[in-house]
């Protein structure tokens, strides 16, 4: 007898249909699985057999194929545990039940329990997509499945229950996920008004927060890189639902969604120590799996002590840097990944970390800091826009019990400063200056007439390329809205005037355009 039953796949970061066929035939004893399973998915076989009788049902002792349609899909996981033993109850006639029109996911235990499973989110939206209408979801994952909208999400204990609410036995009722408030967390991350000194930095941490440029800190150690660095999510504007839920599909899928945390709702703030490997920062892996850069996607890529990551590793940054997306191919095909992070990061400037300290001297030779300073290559400084001095901390201000300008107020100013990009992109995907292309530069940087000298300037002293003079023109843009956000003007100001610029041009590094 054949049974039919629906599940789902992940395939990068969307879901796809998978039809479980499972036909049960009289010969030898054997448990078959095709359909181009990985090896978690053939190992489904000793897990489903004692859930099955664990549960109350006979396991047959006949030949058992399962059939994951379509073949050309490479299935991974073990959301196809309940699937393949809901087909096995039914193909062995012991349930008759309708499972047209729903979707089954979940893992199994030995004993029947149906547990957590990674990628929920995806596989209930594409389900919804294709007109089912209704997913069987382990009871863990019931609120991460509530977040999509038009499907009934039925939260499954055990294979067992499951079956009871199939045959009418013991209905378990539809969930109805709570409605979620986006702008009611507290902002992560140490309050600005905690950060002694460093005022010049921290007007070039509300530049980058407002626009979403990258920002690159140099400074000795113990001037505060990372506070500053760390401080930067406590002035970042709360998500906006499509965000929340572009992050949480990325979390799910990597099986970094908390248990008791259905929606992320705070913007990412990623730190990876300089040993991680290259596909751990970008993706990869035999079926790619999204790693840092996209595990930062909306919020922030912290790189502490950048030169230690590596040529390599460093230079792998450039296309999700300037595409906002990763793609990683493999023979089986390619899977892309998003990518539209900020990246802040810090260095010192040269190995022992004091090279033009006032009161230190620097042990490095000239050529040690030269070859130092050249392990991050002139095209990734090009994509920083901000490029920041961040000296050591006199004693006077260290000692001074005053605090300064909270993070709250600076968030407000970002706040602002973001709303005036919205409305000016409007109707099209870009969310913020930092994502504009040259043709929106073109549109929306306009220089006024007497800033037209100053730019040429910079372009011939700073030996400019292209990149680099559309990103100080999209800096200048920020800094104009975050002026105007600050005299509550509508709209933003039409031009860039001189002093936008001239603050602009200062973050540009003074040895490369």
């Amino acid at each position: 007898m054949l049974a039919k039953v629906m599940s789902c796949a992940v395939v990068g970061l969307e879901g796809a249909l998978v039809g479980v066929e499972v036909d049960i035939s009289p010969g030898l004893p054997r448990f078959d699985i095709v359909g181009l399973p990985d090896t978690m998915v053939e190992e489904s076989a000793d897990r489903v057999r004692p859930a099955v009788r664990n549960s109350g049902f006979e396991f047959l002792r006949r030949r058992i194929t399962v059939n994951l349609a379509p073949a050309d899909l490479k299935k991974a996981g073990p959301a196809y545990d309940l699937p393949i033993a809901v087909g096995i109850v039914l193909s062995s006639g012991q349930l008759v039940a309708d499972v047209a029109g729903a979707v089954f996911l979940g893992e199994l235990s030995l004993d029947g329990t149906v547990r957590h499973t990674r990628g929920i989110l995806p596989m209930v939206a594409v389900a919804r997509e294709r007109g089912i209408a209704a997913a069987f979801v382990p009871a863990d994952d019931v609120k991460e499945a509530a977040l999509v909208e038009g499907i009934d999400v039925i939260p499954v204990p055990s294979l067992a229950a499951l079956a009871r609410h199939l045959s009418g036995e013991a209905v378990i009722p539809v969930y109805h996920g709570e409605a979620v408030e986006f702008a009611t967390l507290d902002p992560a991350g140490p309050d600005f008004a905690h950060v002694k000194g460093q005022e010049h930095v921290k007007r070039a941490l509300e530049v980058a927060a407002a626009g979403g440029h990258n920002l690159l800190m140099t400074g000795p150690p113990g001037s505060g890189k990372t506070l500053l660095a760390r401080s930067m999510p406590s002035i970042l504007p709360a998500m906006s639902q499509d965000e929340a839920i572009e992050v949480t599909k990325i979390y799910s899928v990597s099986g970094l969604l908390p248990s008791d945390t259905p929606l992320v709702r705070q913007r990412p703030f990623r730190a990876p120590h300089y040993t991680i490997s290259q596909a751990g920062l970008v993706g990869g892996g035999r079926w790619p799996r999204p790693g840092e850069v996209s595990l930062s996607h909306r919020g922030v890529l912290f790189l502490d002590e950048l030169p230690e990551f590596g040529t390599a590793g460093l230079e792998v940054l450039r296309q999700p840097l300037e595409d906002r997306v990763v793609t990683i191919s493999r023979a089986q095909g390619s899977v892309t990944f998003p990518a539209n992070f900020m990246l802040v990061a810090a260095m010192n400037p040269c190995p022992c970390g004091y090279y033009g300290d006032p009161l230190k001297n620097c042990t490095c030779s000239p050529g040690l800091v030269a070859r130092y300073q050249k392990r991050i290559s002139g095209p990734l400084l090009d994509r920083i826009d901000i490029h920041v001095e961040v000296p050591r901390i006199e004693y006077e201000k260290l000692s001074d019990d005053r605090l300064g300008e909270s993070s709250e107020a600076v968030r407000q100013r970002v706040e602002a400063s973001r709303v005036v990009q919205l409305e000016r992109f409007s109707g099209s995907k870009l969310t913020c200056n930092a994502d504009m292309t040259a043709v929106e530069v073109r549109q929306f940087c306009q220089v006024e007439p007497s800033a037209q000298s100053l730019l040429q300037a910079a372009m011939k002293q700073l030996a400019l390329s292209a990149r680099g003079f559309h990103r100080i023109l999209k800096l200048a843009r920020t800094i104009a809205d975050l002026s105007a956000s600050s005299r509550q003007a509508v709209g933003g100001e039409k031009t860039i005037s001189s002093a936008h610029l001239a603050e602009a041009i200062q973050y540009r590094p003074r040895t490369l355009g």
